[in-house]
């Protein structure tokens, strides 16, 4: 049976995968998401920043599997941004860049980017190789001061792309999006469907495993 690899320490992709019938086996990668941001020409479209991140961690993950799950896996790679004013924003790191972040985008919206790597492994060869992007729209609520200051203090918010969840304590202050759920999560379910199938997978072939 083909093995599926995550390359992703997120808690909320493998969640949303087991959720969907598959239980894949983590392997995170290491690779240094700001240093490649930085090596790319200013004017690399958002779509292909999120993907040639994925990518890079799909490759990264890939070059560290063991035999018996290279003989016939396939590797997953995500990487997500959220894009607001045509700037790409990551993670914020810390208390006061979630803080800040979250001043400008009450009331607004924004675009969840993220950057999808599929690589199809047999015998230890990398046999076929997919990238895509996902895009949902999120519009922002207005957390009140005291709800941003506790939203801040859980810690959540520091640690996430666009320094928000949908599926955790910042899905109160979400009025609504338009797009697929779990591209917000990290893993477009429909997306990845569609990159299986053209490596010639059926999804429902990977239940269980």
């Amino acid at each position: 049976m083909t093995r599926v690899v995550l390359g992703s320490a997120s808690s909320g992709r493998l969640r949303v995968l087991r959720q969907a019938g598959i239980e894949p086996t983590v392997v995170v990668s290491d690779v240094d998401e700001d240093a490649l941001i930085q090596s790319l020409d200013p004017g690399t479209p958002p779509e292909a920043v999120v993907a040639k991140l994925a990518n890079a961690k799909a490759v990264h993950v890939a070059a560290q599997l063991p035999e018996d799950i290279a003989a016939d896996c396939v590797v997953l790679g995500c990487d997500s941004m959220l894009l607001r004013d045509d700037t790409l924003c990551g993670k914020p790191g810390s208390a006061d860049a979630a803080r800040e972040q979250w001043t400008s985008m009450r009331g607004t919206r924004g675009y969840l980017l993220t950057g999808h790597a599929l690589l199809r492994i047999t015998s230890g060869v990398i046999t076929h190789t997919d990238s895509e992007t996902g895009s949902t729209t999120v519009h922002f609520g207005e957390p009140s001061d005291t709800e941003l200051d506790a939203y801040i203090a859980s810690g959540e918010p520091v640690h996430v792309a666009g320094a928000f969840t949908l599926d955790g304590l910042g899905g109160w202050f979400i009025d609504r999006i338009e797009g697929d759920p779990a591209n917000v999560i990290g893993i477009s379910l429909p997306l990845v469907r569609g990159m299986l199938h053209r490596a010639g997978l059926a999804v429902s072939d990977l239940w269980g495993g």
